[in-house]
């Protein structure tokens, strides 16, 4: 490889650890931050063994990485007609791809967090009708109980939100780019 081509493997290679740096930011792994780098730049979807190669990683691990970067809705297998392995494709676009970060994250989120706020309210309203020997129990359970609906109201915020994001509504608030004045 001359001189020139080394330096622009180089570049690819510092876009590449960039945009894993972005992904961990986003609480993703680098690992996986790597991978959607590597396909990003080679500009067309990859194989396993592609991606093995290009990483260093097993074949096996590499699966674990892709079928993560699926669930969190930044990977796809693609099909490509001659093509007989599974092909795994990224999104090009930055925003969609923070998007999707974003709102996976905060869904799973959400809904582990509802999932345990319903258990706490039922168990406080059991808790509520049993005799209570005091006036100061029933009050501690009923501000329990009112804060479980103030984090439940507050879930359901942040579920629209990311309705507003997954619907490019936020595009019309802040648009990707500031046109030129």
């Amino acid at each position: 490889m001359n001189n020139l081509s080394q330096e622009i493997e180089d570049a690819r290679v510092q876009f590449v650890d960039k945009i894993a740096d972005n992904m961990h930011t986003f609480g993703v792994t680098e690992t996986v931050g790597r991978v959607l780098g590597i396909i990003y730049m080679n500009r067309e979807p990859m194989t396993l063994d592609e991606l093995s190669e290009a990483t260093g990683m097993t074949k096996m691990r590499m699966s674990q990485v892709v079928r993560e970067m699926i669930e969190l809705n930044i990977a796809e297998k693609v099909f490509k007609k001659g093509v007989r392995k599974d092909l795994i494709n990224v999104e090009d676009d930055y925003y969609q791809t923070f998007i999707s970060l974003f709102t996976s994250n905060w869904r799973r989120a959400i809904n582990k967090s509802r999932v345990f706020e319903q258990k706490l309210s039922r168990k406080l309203i059991s808790l509520q009708e049993k005799d209570l020997p005091n006036k100061e129990l029933e009050e501690e359970i009923n501000e329990l109980l009112g804060e479980t609906k103030v984090w439940l109201d507050y879930y359901d915020w942040i579920s629209r939100l990311i309705d507003f994001f997954e619907s490019g509504e936020i595009f019309n608030h802040v648009p990707k780019k500031l046109e030129e004045e």
